[in-house]
């Protein structure tokens, strides 16, 4: 009897002013795919990949188009936008996204499957490492919409509860690149911190021009005005150029240099597949997270029928890149471990904090009682020797 064949669909924005991260999570997906039909015996997958390129119209265009052809799941997105942008679609098809991307919280979906990182896994590690690091004088900039908006909305809460301030919040159009105003107003009011939520070439311009202009004052940038993110990755570092790589602080569940003999394969069949790049980054590897999971789940389902795939998804459990990863089934949000990285000359994260084990998600951080305490409880992280 031949093996069923199920069709999936691959939505990522391979051109356009994130293109450098999308690609790496498109090599990512295709990998998983690749190494799923190469390991198993029974269904195989077959890919169909569609680029929007960046146009938010086109994602739920492109979306209707794959579910319309019979495809019942679709791995992809990269912005919170886009995600927001083709839910619907989704509802109105009754089919699956699996979304790899580390994103704001505040939702949930019956017809989403989140392998990325969950707010209470990123940028609440990031406020307490930042806080206990620098200060709680907060400057935000961020590309203009939900990923920015929300993510400064809980950095406000956090800082004013630790008695801190967010001393400025600025946002610039997504892919603007005259950022003048916001490094001379940073110059100026001298925070404690920055955090950005820029995205693409945004905030490539960003790192450089703050760099340049610190510099042309005698500042030595990362010790005096350090920039935090939850969204910097390792293509993004060659994209920002060796003058302003380092020095800079993300938040991830993922870092190409995380020791583990999962990890090791996994860069060492990147590296044969997809040789000239774009890098490793943790959407990457939450891409193909997504795609082993997704695969596993089909097979133990016997059908991409989205009842019995939901149902099998939360007993699936695989050990990741990045370590244990399992579907949580009462929000299908991902158990995922956090690290704090910081960057390197070299274009790499040296990881200098992470979670003993893998954290449950909290999507809407209800399990973070109270919320954002003055006296933060002990870290989850352990510093990394």
């Amino acid at each position: 009897m031949t093996p069923a064949t199920f069709r999936i669909g691959l939505l990522f924005s391979s051109t356009g002013p994130y293109a450098v991260v999308a690609r790496s999570m498109l090599n990512g997906a295709l990998l998983a795919v690749d190494e799923f039909n190469a390991a198993s015996g029974g269904p195989r997958l077959e890919a169909v990949v569609v680029n929007p390129g960046g146009e938010l119209s086109r994602y739920s265009e492109l979306s209707a188009d794959l579910l319309q052809s019979g495809i019942r799941h679709v791995v992809g997105c990269y912005t919170s936008s886009s995600r927001k942008e083709v839910i619907p679609v989704f509802e109105k098809h009754d089919a699956l996204l699996w979304y790899p991307s580390h994103y704001e919280g505040f939702e949930t979906s019956g017809n989403v499957v989140y392998t990325g990182a969950a707010p209470n896994q990123h940028i609440l590690p990031l406020i307490e490492h930042m806080t206990t690091l620098a200060g709680n004088r907060v400057y935000c900039v961020g590309s203009n919409y939900i990923w920015a908006w929300e993510n400064n909305r809980i950095m406000r809460e956090a800082i004013t509860a630790r008695g801190g301030q967010v001393v400025a919040e600025r946002y610039l159009p997504v892919g603007e690149t005259d950022v003048t105003k916001s490094v001379e107003e940073i110059l100026a009011l001298r925070p404690d911190f920055i955090f950005n939520t820029l995205i693409g070439n945004s905030a490539y311009q960003f790192l450089r021009a703050l760099r340049l202009a610190c510099a042309a004052r005698g500042l030595d940038q990362p010790a005096v005005l350090p920039v935090a993110s939850c969204s910097l990755s390792e293509p993004e570092l060659e994209e920002i150029g060796p003058e302003a790589v380092d020095g800079h602080f993300s938040s991830s569940v993922y870092f190409a240099t995380v020791e583990s003999s999962a990890n090791r394969r996994f860069l060492d069949a990147y590296a044969a597949a997809y040789p000239n790049g774009p890098t490793l980054s943790a959407d990457a590897e939450a891409s193909y997270v997504a795609v082993a999971i997704l695969g596993r789940a089909l097979e133990a389902a016997g059908t991409d029928a989205i009842e019995p795939v939901r149902a099998v998804v939360p007993q699936i459990a695989l050990e990741a890149p990045q370590g244990p990863v399992r579907i949580d089934p009462a929000t299908m949000h991902a158990y995922l471990t956090p690290r704090i990285g910081r960057s390197t000359r070299d274009g790499r994260f040296d990881v200098v904090m992470a979670a003993s084990a893998p954290i449950a998600p909290d999507p809407y951080l209800v399990q973070s009682t109270p919320r954002f305490a003055v006296a933060p409880k002990p870290s989850h992280l352990r510093l990394v020797q």
